[in-house]
This record gives C-alpha cells, sequence and structure tokens, in this order.
C-alpha cells in the first residue's frame, strides 16, 4: 500500500488543492512559499494550483502554507477535490512520481560525483575519510526527506540507495568487507544463533526471520556483555556479529536483503523494524505504531526471551501473510 493511499476515502475526493495568489511583491515571498510547497511535496498542476494526496497530515501542511500566504497578503484556499474530467488520478500520480524521479537522481547523481572526488586506497583516512563520512550523511539525509513525500512509489529511490551502499561500502573497512564476503553462502542448518538477552524488535523480527526462511533447524541462545563466541556459533544483532547493523540499515533489513531480496513481504516488515529499531521515521508506514505497540506488549507480558521470540513469531506469520 503506497503512502497516498492510507488517506482516508473521504466523500470529498481523494486529492487536496491549495489554490492560491500571492501579492507581487516582495519576490522572495514568491520564492519562499514555493519552497514550502516543495517541502510538504505538494505538485503543481496549474500555476497557482498544488494537490497532494488526501490524508491528514497533507490537509495540515496545506492549512499552514496557507497561513502563511494570507499572513503575507495573498489569499488561499484548501478544498478536498475528485477529477471528473481532464486530468485523471493515474496522471496525477505520474507527475508526484516524476517529481520524486527528479529529486532521487539528484541524490543518487551527488553521491556518485562524491564517491569519484573520494581518495583511492590507503588515502582514505583522516580528512577524506571524514569528508565522504559528512557527505553521505548529508545525503541519506536527504533521501530520507524525499521519501517521505514519496507518496506512489518512484522506482529511482532503488537507483538512490545503490548509490549511497556504494559510498557505505567503500566506507566500511577492508577487514569488515572481508569478513562480510565470507558469508555470502547460506549458514548450514542446525546452527546456534547467538544474540544479547532482553530481545526486541529488531532481535525477535530478525530470528523469526532466520528460522522461517534461513535455518529452519535453528537454535537460540541469548548471552549477556561478557559472552565469548564459541566455534560454530553465529550472532546478530550485537557488536561484531556476523549478521548485525550495516551502514543505516537494522540487523533484520541486512538478512532480508541477503537472503531473500525480492521478498515483498519481508521488505514492508523491514521497513517496520527499521522505523522502530533505528528511531529515524524513515519509511513512515501506517501500520507502524501498531506493530511497535504490539512487540511492546509482548516485551512487557513475557520476560523469557524464548517466550517474546514464539509471541514474535506468531504476530509476524500473521503480519507476513497480510502482504502476501
Amino acid at each position: 500500500m503506497s503512502r497516498a493511499e492510507r488517506a482516508p476515502g473521504a466523500v470529498g475526493g481523494r486529492w487536496l488543492l491549495l489554490i492560491h495568489q500571492l501579492p507581487p511583491k516582495p519576490d522572495y515571498f514568491r520564492v519562499k512559499i514555493w519552497r514550502r510547497l516543495q517541502r510538504v511535496g505538494a505538485v503543481a498542476i496549474k500555476n497557482s494550483v498544488y494537490v497532494l494526496p488526501c490524508t491528514d497530515q497533507a490537509g495540515e501542511d496545506f492549512q499552514w502554507v496557507r497561513r502563511e500566504i494570507v499572513a503575507g497578503g495573498g489569499e488561499a484556499s484548501v478544498c478536498q477535490a475528485s477529477f471528473v474530467d481532464g486530468l485523471s488520478d493515474p496522471q496525477i500520480e505520474a507527475l508526484f512520481r516524476a517529481a520524486r524521479e527528479a529529486e532521487y537522481a539528484e541524490v543518487a547523481e551527488q553521491a556518485d560525483a562524491l564517491l569519484k572526488s573520494a581518495p583511492v586506497g590507503a588515502r582514505l583516512e583522516g580528512q577524506g575519510r571524514a569528508d565522504l563520512d559528512s557527505g553521505l550523511t548529508r545525503l541519506r539525509r536527504r533521501a530520507t526527506e524525499i521519501s517521505v513525500t514519496d507518496f506512489f512509489g518512484a522506482p529511482a529511490r532503488q537507483v538512490a540507495e545503490r548509490a549511497l551502499g556504494r559510498i557505505e561500502t567503500r566506507l566500511r573497512p577492508p577487514a569488515a568487507r572481508r569478513k562480510n564476503g565470507a558469508r555470502e553462502a547460506r549458514p548450514r542448518a542446525g546452527r546456534v544463533w547467538v544474540t544479547r538477552r532482553g530481545v526486541h524488535v529488531d532481535r525477535i523480527a530478525s530470528a523469526w526471520l532466520i528460522r522461517r526462511f534461513i535455518d529452519p533447524k535453528a537454535r537460540f541462545r541469548f548471552v549477556t556483555a561478557d559472552y565469548r563466541p564459541s566455534a560454530g556459533e553465529v550472532r546478530f544483532d550485537m557488536f561484531e556479529g556476523e549478521y548485525t547493523h550495516e551502514g543505516d540499515r537494522c540487523t533484520f533489513e541486512n538478512l532480508a536483503a541477503q537472503f531473500a531480496p525480492a521478498d515483498q513481504g519481508l521488505r514492508a516488515i523491514g521497513e517496520m523494524v527499521h522505523d522502530i529499531d533505528c528511531k529515524d521515521a524513515r519509511f513512515g508506514r501506517p501500520e507502524t505504531p501498531g506493530f511497535e505497540r504490539l512487540i511492546a506488549g509482548i516485551a512487557r507480558s513475557h520476560h523469557a526471551d524464548e517466550e517474546r521470540l514464539a509471541r514474535g513469531a506468531a504476530a509476524l506469520d500473521a503480519l507476513y501473510e497480510s502482504f502476501a
């Protein structure tokens, strides 16, 4: 389900329109309002008419812009609409995708340029590494801003993600790259999978993914901070684990990307796990708050990690089927 489809199906139509008239002066005021509209993800269907999918958030965004226009001496109205003739809903959706495509493409282009400008080999240290890391942070922030207004799933998002991923790989120390490359093969069945005690969302979801998609005979061990790894064990979602956070991805996302990259159900769950675990609201799925409360309830009701995994697995089985 796209972000636009989360909107209430109100009688007045699936779109919100901001119709406005700005005063001729000062010039900067026009630029200011244009930037406000760009920031909330609105697209123009006429010179003075902007559109957003009809959601509560969009209504609030347009009301703030309307107040700013009126305070600056202009006129503005917000209305709910359905298009009967002329522009069709698919055409309007295409306008949103085109706008986000251009923005994602700009991020990808800047990421490629940043990577090309970085020092090569052993010279990527000190200021060179700091500049690359700073640039990646800036571009990640911009990509996240775009994703918030990517109401209809612009395909270029994947292009931008891959470009940013190349920078993350470049920043990863060579030893880490060798370690990650050494675990490309699927682990043999029946391994002992180790993680920290007190499992919560990422570890609960990762354990479910491991047992359902990677190692059906997996056994789980929950350890304290003084744990020392034993031969044959596989660590996940813990410091220096074979499977853990990499770049800005949580453990679940990395496991899904490696072992089931085409599974859209896992991708949807991964977006929810990411937003809860990383606390950055990167994806903003409508199901996330309910899923977060469910996991919190499981954690409060059950102190034993094995019980948390069992309860979480049942919930995740049902959630995964809902995306099938």
